[in-house]
């Protein structure tokens, strides 16, 4: 006699709840909301610096890398293997100088255990414990080598352990950031070059690359269900008396940027009608991220205005005004070496 099991729950697909486009992110273009993935790159190339901006960033809802928005603020979890409890301290307090909080404000949290083994029970049953407690947005797990005894060229050995990430990332609805080496292979794909086996490329809903190119970084990012966003350049950088340090980006960037913000701008000054955002990408040709970045700097500035037409420049627009003659010498910048 057949035993009576319950079915699977199932709808129909026009049932499934539809996700708004601020839904889709935790960390606008870099990280997906309860994505789970790898911050990978060659040793020495801000990786750790990477995550913890990030974990930052969420844990106070300020932009992360002072570049990509938060869209789902909340606590942050990080462990990091390599490093000492007063050095992980001294990097948490940098980024947040350089933001102007204190170290007390956001909600970060840190695991002050000496080990944590993700393929033993006992540390499962323990960060589901803590994850049951603080319901983090975001956890940092760094690197990943330290976090296993396994064999990473073994699929099945680490198909285990991402399963188990998997599980956390569902049952807590949260992002999972694993930091995780390079090989020195060059592959037409970053991702490729991962350390080990091949499931960790393929494990990744967002991923990050760091590399290092000539004095400075480029920072490549992949989505399993969003296009990437043009790669960055990025330096470490902290005040002139080496405090404050963090990654950022070049000045290239930065200026690029300014560059499209200026012609978004004269573009509607000297339209006669409003102007939709499509109407910009074709006459701009520029993709839709970088536009919608231009829009937002703009429209806070005051400079232009949104119709239900679309956007036209605002009669009342402050002049540009221009940069300070100097800066102080304990506020500039220094480039880090790499």
């Amino acid at each position: 006699m057949a035993l009576s099991v319950a079915p699977l729950p199932v709808c129909r697909a026009a049932e499934l709840a539809v996700q708004a486009e601020q839904e889709r992110w935790l960390i606008r273009s870099l990280w997906g909301t309860a994505a789970v993935g790898i911050i990978g790159g060659a040793p020495k190339v801000g990786k750790s610096w990477l995550g913890l901006d990030m974990a930052l960033s969420v844990a106070s809802a300020t932009p992360c890398l002072g570049h990509f928005k938060v869209e789902a603020p909340g606590p942050s979890l990080v462990f990091l293997a390599e490093d000492a409890l007063p050095a992980v301290r001294a990097r948490i307090a940098a980024l947040c100088a350089h933001r102007g909080l204190a170290i007390e404000q956001p909600a970060l949290f840190v695991i002050t255990a000496p080990t944590l083994r993700l393929d033993l029970e006992k540390d499962q049953r323990r960060l589901h414990a803590t994850l049951a407690e603080l319901r983090p947005r975001l956890l940092l797990l760094d690197p990943l080598v330290r976090l296993h005894r396994l064999d990473e060229n073994s699929a099945a050995d680490i198909s285990r352990l991402l399963g188990f990430l998997r599980e956390l990332q569902r049952a807590y609805d949260l992002a999972v950031v694993l930091v995780h080496h390079a090989s020195k292979r060059q592959r037409v794909q970053p991702g490729q070059a991962l350390r080990g086996s091949s499931d960790l490329h393929a494990f990744g809903d967002s991923n990050a690359y760091l590399a290092r190119h000539q004095d400075h970084l480029v920072l490549s990012l992949e989505h399993r269900a969003a296009p990437a966003p043009p790669p960055v350049g990025l330096e470490l950088v902290s005040l002139g008396d080496g405090s404050a340090t963090h990654l950022a980006l070049r000045g290239d960037h930065r200026e690029a940027e300014a560059s499209l913000c200026d012609r978004v701008l004269a573009l509607l000054r000297h339209s006669t009608v409003p102007l939709t955002r499509t109407a910009l990408r074709a006459r701009l040709k520029v993709n839709n991220q970088r536009l919608g970045e231009a829009l937002t700097q703009l429209d806070k500035r005051g400079t232009i205005v949104r119709s239900p037409e679309g956007w036209l420049a605002s009669e009342q627009s402050p002049p540009r005004q221009a940069p300070a003659s100097g800066t102080p010498a304990h506020a500039r910048q220094c480039r880090l070496p790499l």
